[in-house]
């Protein structure tokens, strides 16, 4: 061993030494404990530096091209059918539309939601009228309004009528 790495190992046991005891001065640790303590340290001080290990990239559970069907749309984690993938990304596999795009490199217009279903959806917003802006004052005045029929007083009907009394002097 050379000059250098009795250095590199002194520095690297001194550190060792000091994360350790400022980790016991802190928690409380058993006198059996203490020896992992001390391994797991001196393994991740021992790892930095050194390249992390390639990650294998994913296979997607179907073909991107074949993920997205007239009727359902396919989850690229698991396989899963439905005409929805939104929640199923997010209670199943933690996922938001965004962090599922990134994982999968897909593009931004690729659908999670059946074509079908969304057409079906928007025929039907359309047949009860949603999706239409508001009439507005600025909008063409009608023609001419018809006249109103002159406010006549209403007559009352004979029975609700108060009856007449005539007085008599007999």
């Amino acid at each position: 061993m050379d000059d250098d790495e009795k250095t590199l190992r002194k520095v690297g046991q001194n550190l060792v030494a000091t994360i350790v005891s400022s980790y016991v001065k802190h928690n409380t640790v058993s006198a059996d404990a203490l020896p992992t303590v001390i391994a797991s340290v001196h393994q991740a001080l021992s790892g930095l530096g050194k390249p992390a290990l390639p990650v294998e990239p994913r296979a997607p559970a179907v073909p991107v091209r074949q993920s997205v069907r007239p009727d359902y749309v396919v989850c690229l984690e698991c396989g899963f059918r439905s005409q929805m993938l939104r929640r199923h990304l997010r209670v199943q596999h933690g996922l938001e539309r965004a962090a599922y795009f990134a994982r999968w490199q897909l593009p931004p217009d690729h659908p999670i939601t059946a074509p079908g279903y969304s057409a079906r959806r928007s025929a039907m917003a359309k047949q009860i009228g949603l999706g239409r802006g508001r009439k507005t004052a600025n909008a063409a005045p009608p023609a001419e309004p018809e006249p109103a029929p002159p406010n006549k007083p209403r007559r009352r009907s004979r029975s609700h009528q108060a009856p007449t009394t005539e007085s008599s002097t007999s």
